[in-house]
Order: structure tokens, then sequence, then C-alpha cells
């Protein structure tokens, strides 16, 4: 009889079979790796056999993963919506909320601010990388021109501010805490 364990246990089961796939290990293969008969691990990635704690660690560590990855629930919001900031000329996409970092892609379409007042600083550093167009940062007093393909990464308590240099330019950033709050949150959509 198949076991029900919920949808958790389906995708554990299924991230057994896939992380196995990629590696192009047979059921014989991995056996071997994890000291499991090949026909305990088929019935457990089928789901006619219940999978035991001491298990899933052997098995994780021979897929070399971890317990946590294996086990990890999908997150529901796999699709990103963007949010805009039709003054800063920015479209923001987050992609992944780790503690205290968060990775975004943003389209530019303006320039960067102008005047002392709107550029900000903060503590942190932040990386961003151009995926097409150009993007100039100013940094402190310093004009940069960061074009596609090239990359960026400073200490934020450096007055800054990033903008589209000769039309829209799209990047991705890696941003910390006190960046997000600085630079993203302001672009969330209001409730």
């Amino acid at each position: 009889m198949t076991q029900e364990g919920g949808d958790l246990d389906s995708l554990v089961r299924k991230r057994i079979r896939a992380l196995r796939a990629a590696h192009g290990w047979s059921l014989d293969d991995l056996a071997a790796r994890c000291h499991l008969s090949p026909s305990t691990l088929s019935r457990i990635e089928t789901g006619h056999r219940r999978i035991a704690l001491d298990q899933l660690t052997v098995i994780a560590r021979a897929l070399s993963t971890s317990l946590d990855q294996l086990v990890e629930a999908a997150p529901d919001d796999v699709v990103s919506h963007p949010s805009y900031d039709q003054a800063r000329g920015l479209t923001l996409w987050s992609l992944r909320h780790e503690p205290g970092v968060t990775v975004a892609r943003m389209r530019l379409t303006a320039p960067p601010p102008e005047g002392p007042s709107a550029l900000k600083a903060h503590p942190g550093r932040e990386w961003f990388t151009v995926l097409s167009g150009t993007v100039e940062l100013l940094l402190g007093e310093r004009r940069l021109r960061v074009e596609e393909g090239q990359a960026a990464e400073f200490l934020t308590m450096l007055p800054h501010a990033v903008g589209a240099l000769g039309g829209p330019a799209d990047m991705l950033g890696i941003f910390d805490r006190e960046a997000r709050r600085s630079h993203l949150d302001a672009t969330a959509p209001k409730r």
C-alpha cells in the first residue's frame, strides 16, 4: 500500500529521485552510496515505504545535500510580481529573500537622481551586475559607467545612487538588510 504522508512527503520523494537522476545514478548506485538496498530505495521513492529519519540523513549525505534542503517546504510564491516606482523609473522583481539578503532584478528607465540629497548612505555593501544597457553609478563625487556584463561592488556608507544611461538598463543586485530597507522597500506596493 502506498504511504499517504501529505504534500511534503511526496515532495521529498520526488527530490530524492530527481537528485539521483541529476547525478546520473541508478538505484543500485545510490544504494551503494547510502548502504541501503536498491529495493528499499525504490519503495522510498515510490511511496511504498515509510522514510525513517536515519535513512533520510544518509540519503541526503549520499546525494551531496543537507537534510534541511531535502525536507524544505516548497514556497507558495514562486511567481514574482514586479513593483514600480515611477518617480525613480524603477521596476523591481524581488527574486529571493534569505535572512538579511535580497536578490532582485531591476529595470531602470530614468537617469540617477541629481543633488546630494538624492544620494543614500547606510551600513553594509551592495553588488550588482548589468544585464543589458548601461547603468550610471553615482558614488560620492564620482560618476561611474557600468556597462552590460560588468559588475560593481561598493561600501554603502559612501553616498550613492544608480540610474539608466542612454536608455533602459536591466541589472541584478544583491542587497543586505539595510540596503533593502533604503532602496527597495520604497517600491513595495502600497496596501
